[in-house]
């Protein structure tokens, strides 16, 4: 996969896609079905064709696309702190995760026998998106910085809703993964910001097209 500003928005939109269902998950106990089924969809493409096949297609990013849209315009903006925290957070674990690859290959072979439970139960059954929670739990939980969400106690504290926040980080940072294998670094944040925003004008564009 090449390093396009196509592929750079594509793939930070899939982390803020997943970013945005966490955060309305944390705060209104609420998760969209659809949206969610790319998260888990994306953890188990690892060898895609291309930057889209990871998420299916740019059409099921359009969420993810208009959530970057504004946390690159509109940063500042108070009803961003929380998701622009997680962004910001997501890309610091991945950083230090990308440096153990020990860490890596036990997320790699326990998602590969998940990937035969979703065969039997189905992509988000309850004891699929317990064992992926799981491996998060297990690996990513025990870095010494963590990504603090906040929301509803009564929500936080449902073991389900517990799991898909998990699952949901973990697909993040899986984008954020992505976005680093075609070239992706915090500099084009700081520095060429339009550039990412002008594809993301673009791709939401073509979300309506199609």
């Amino acid at each position: 996969m090449e390093k396009t500003w196509r592929n750079i928005a594509i793939a930070l939109a899939g982390a803020a896609q997943a970013i945005n269902l966490v955060e309305q998950l944390a705060k209104t106990g609420y998760l969209r079905s659809e949206e969610f089924e790319i998260a888990v969809d994306s953890l188990f493409e690892q060898n895609p064709e291309n930057t889209e096949s990871v998420f299916g297609s740019v059409q099921q990013l359009r969420l993810g696309l208009q959530i970057l849209l504004s946390l690159l315009e509109s940063h500042r903006d108070p009803k961003n702190a929380d998701a622009l925290r997680y962004m910001l957070g997501v890309i610091h674990i991945q950083k230090r995760l990308a440096k153990r690859n020990d860490v890596m290959n036990i997320i790699g072979s326990r998602l590969q026998k998940a990937q035969y439970q979703v065969q039997h139960f189905g992509k988000t059954h309850e004891n699929v998106v317990s064992n992926i929670a799981d491996i998060y739990t297990d690996t990513i939980s025990k870095f010494q910085y963590r990504i603090q969400v906040t929301g509803e106690y009564s929500y936080l504290q449902q073991p389900r809703l517990a799991a898909q926040v998990r699952v949901l980080l973990l697909a993040a940072i899986r984008a954020i993964t992505l976005w680093r294998q075609i070239g992706g670094s915090r500099w084009q944040l700081l520095f060429y910001r339009n550039k990412i925003i002008e594809e993301c004008k673009i791709l939401v564009e073509e979300t309506r097209i199609h």
